[in-house]
């Protein structure tokens, strides 16, 4: 057991050790060290040991949190469901909602072996072939989650899928007013033109499905050992929920546009290496392998754009409150500006 003398920040080993003992006895053999996995900007991952087993256990961000964001037992829920489907995730272990715990709810799963490649550089060393293959396999695997009946694996009440669009415009709109700190013009008039479009969509069209709600190649871990299974695990489920499909889709496109977008700001730029597959490419992949209608896609893309702006304006304002853990956290409100005036001009326009 842990004497909390390598404690990370927001993990108190001690008190981890003792309450995963009740819950899987025997499993801990020794003194526990722990680490904080780099590159997380929301849910804190810990990378944990013994010396002989290894865990990786995550929580909620210190500080400022919304109120439906950050659910442990969303994360823990699904996972568990998509155990024996075609979408790989870790196996999970056990989930605690005792805040007391350790200071927030967390839970317990898998360490898979994999790489969440982020940046240009990284995905250079692959070379263009391997990294087009591994983008591949990143569409393919978006299809099959969408393709999982939730019902089949036990998902069946993880959402509403009947007027998702409508909610998630509210949703991110509420989210935006939440962590709002500065004068954002923009977000307004995107608000404004995302809710006048929602009359003018065919609630049926895309059908309805598992969404993660945050799929992008750095939620992935890669198989840097080349075993045959590309996408050794799909991670980051907290905003997992039933709904259009389709809103994975453009939120995977804005990803891979924002380095372009924001000028850099604090963002992943892989879409920029060679051989990864352009936004058309990738559409076309993903329509053909689930046989999805993606002709508005001017919807789905503005969706995306704003959504993305307040992900990074809740993190603006975390930090700005001294309530981030780890670097890269400075530039990340500049991204915010940018993405949502590239969402107007995404909305009224019919191509990606």
């Amino acid at each position: 057991m842990s004497d909390g003398s390598t404690d990370p920040r927001g993990l108190d080993l001690a008190a981890f050790a003792r309450w995963y003992d009740a819950q899987r006895p025997g499993e801990v053999a020794g003194e526990l060290s722990g680490r904080l996995i780099a590159g997380g900007k929301s849910n804190l991952t810990y990378e944990v040991t013994d010396g002989s087993s290894w865990w990786i256990v995550r929580r909620p961000p210190m500080g400022h949190v919304q109120a439906t964001a950050h659910d442990m037992g969303r994360e823990f829920t699904v996972m568990s469901g998509l155990a024996d489907t075609d979408v790989p995730v870790p196996r999970t272990y056990a989930h605690c909602t005792d805040a007391d715990v350790i200071g927030a709810p967390f839970y317990v799963m898998e360490r898979v072996l994999g790489t969440p490649y982020r940046t240009k550089a990284q995905l250079e060393e692959l070379g263009a072939e391997r990294t087009a293959t591994v983008a591949h396999a990143m569409i393919d695997v978006l299809a099959r989650l969408h393709a999982v009946d939730p019902d089949a694996v036990g998902l069946g009440g993880l959402g509403r899928p009947e007027g998702f669009l409508e909610r998630q415009v509210r949703r991110w709109g509420r989210q935006l007013e939440g962590s709002r700190s500065r004068d954002l013009p923009d977000a307004d008039r995107l608000l404004r033109r995302l809710s006048e479009q929602l009359t003018e969509l065919d609630p049926g069209q895309a059908g309805s499905g598992i969404v993660h709600g945050d799929y992008r190649l750095d939620n992935l871990l890669v198989d840097a050992a080349r075993t045959g299974e590309e996408v050794r695990a799909v991670v980051d489920w907290e905003m997992a929920t039933l709904g259009d499909p389709l809103t994975d889709v453009a939120l995977l496109v804005v990803y891979d546009r924002l380095a372009a977008i924001s000028g850099g700001a604090a963002v992943a730029d892989a879409s920029a290496a060679p051989g990864y597959p352009d936004a058309a490419t990738q559409l076309e992949q993903y329509a053909a392998a689930s046989g999805r209608d993606l002709s508005r896609m001017d919807f789905h893309l503005g969706l995306a754009h704003f959504k993305l702006a307040v992900i990074l304006e809740g993190i603006h304002y975390r930090h700005a409150q001294g309530h981030t853990v780890g670097e890269g956290f400075d530039s990340v409100g500049d991204a915010v500006q940018p993405l949502l005036a590239a969402g107007l001009t995404a909305i009224d326009r019919k191509a990606p």
